[in-house]
């Protein structure tokens, strides 16, 4: 017995199913008034310098040359400098909230 409701797995032999072009785990746009850093290796855009050092490094560390890899390493430190003050700030506003909410709990009940 078949399920009719399944999906059906398209005919490659068919002409005219094209495959569509492999998708990225993240999609990137580039806001049309700024200029796009481009990959040279795979053609993605980015919006800043970093990103694409960033990129580079992850996507494509196995043939990059020494000023490359010099640009992912501190775009790198940038990034885990940036995330380590994200966390902290987030904790700061978590512990603030908590004691907040149980301040006027204090107050109000």
């Amino acid at each position: 017995m078949t399920d009719s409701t399944a999906p059906t797995a398209p005919d490659s032999t068919a002409p005219d199913s094209i495959a569509p072009p492999p998708r990225t785990a993240v999609e990137t746009s580039v806001p049309p008034d700024r200029e796009a850093h481009r990959c040279e290796r795979c053609g993605r855009p980015f919006a800043a310098a970093p990103a694409l050092a960033l990129h580079r490094g992850l996507a494509h560390g196995d043939d990059l040359d020494p000023a490359e890899r010099e640009a992912y390493a501190a775009a790198l430190d940038d990034e885990r400098a940036d995330l380590r003050r994200f966390r902290i700030v987030a904790l700061g506003a978590l512990v603030l909230l908590y004691f907040g909410l149980l301040f006027a709990y204090a107050v109000f009940a």
